[in-house]
């Protein structure tokens, strides 16, 4: 059965709240990503027992750490940022979470990913020894503007690393956003290597204040959402769907929406479940 969890911090900055409305949803899990305007990773050790307490008072489980792990230039200096991976670690076995979201290294404006792609193997083969050592697995975002923003080039890290500890998510609105079809073109490329699916929509055409193509509820863009729920049916997926509105003003948290925004991206999902027949928890 396909389990629901999502970016809750895009509800409120407070972790009551988030819970609330989570509770509200009845979903059971949660991609934790930050809670009182903190990163999750930068929560002191008070806070992260603050919060798991909060957390599992209410019944709601990790479906991933939502960390900012290889958000940084492939030129900026690795050995603290390698220490934050390391963080990234403990804070999943903390709560018990198989799962660390990541990514692949913003490239330099205008030059050629393929240029750094041995610095960013290198980088990434380091994050993986260390989920390895902890029984964690990485699990790769398609960012816009990183090397791994590709179908080609997720497929090339995740071949390249070989490893159980290193996963990809799929997430349709990034994919759009690269000029790429999600379904029609990514998916034939990284199905093989997709444990984890991000839900948010978005216009190839239309464009917010930022110049950033916008994004959408899901269905209501060009994400093929519909085609990849029918898609992940036929090949019998079985995990996590992770509600990323990114309905709200953009900011290092993904943009705080509120809880009526983060209330229709999450029946924009489940309606085209219901639509197609699909049972979630």
């Amino acid at each position: 059965m396909w389990t629901l969890t999502g970016f809750a911090d895009e509800v409120s900055r407070d972790l009551d709240e988030q819970i609330a409305l989570l509770d509200e949803l009845r979903i059971r899990h949660v991609e934790f990503r930050s809670a009182w305007g903190t990163k999750v990773l930068d929560l002191s050790a008070e806070q992260l027992e603050e919060a798991k307490a909060k957390l599992d008072a209410a019944g709601i489980r990790l479906s991933s750490v939502g960390s900012d792990i290889g958000k940084i230039l492939i030129t900026d200096p690795f050995e603290e940022h390698l220490k934050r991976a390391a963080r990234a670690v403990e804070v999943a076995r903390f709560f018990g979470t198989p799962h660390i979201r990541m990514f692949s290294f913003f490239m330099p404006e205008g030059e050629d990913p393929m240029q750094y792609r041995e610095e960013v193997m290198d980088r990434t083969r380091a994050f993986v020894r260390l989920a390895e050592a902890g029984g964690v697995t990485m699990l790769h975002e398609n960012e816009k503007d990183i090397y791994g923003d590709t179908p080609e080039r997720v497929a090339d890290l995740v071949t390249t690393m070989g490893s159980p500890a290193y996963r990809a998510i799929f997430d349709p609105a990034n994919y759009v956003q690269c000029g790429v079809k999600p379904v029609d073109e990514a998916y034939p490329v990284v199905r093989p290597f997709t444990d984890y699916i991000h839900v948010k929509d978005a216009s190839a055409t239309d464009v917010d204040a930022g110049g950033l193509n916008k994004v959408l509820p899901a269905g209501e863009g060009d994400g093929q959402l519909r085609e990849l729920v029918a898609a992940l049916k036929a090949d019998g997926y079985d995990g996590f769907f992770s509600l990323e509105p990114h309905l709200g003003d953009f900011d290092a948290f993904g943009g705080l929406c509120g809880p009526d925004l983060w209330t229709s991206a999450h029946k924009a999902l489940t309606d085209i479940f219901t639509e197609q027949g699909i049972s979630w928890q």
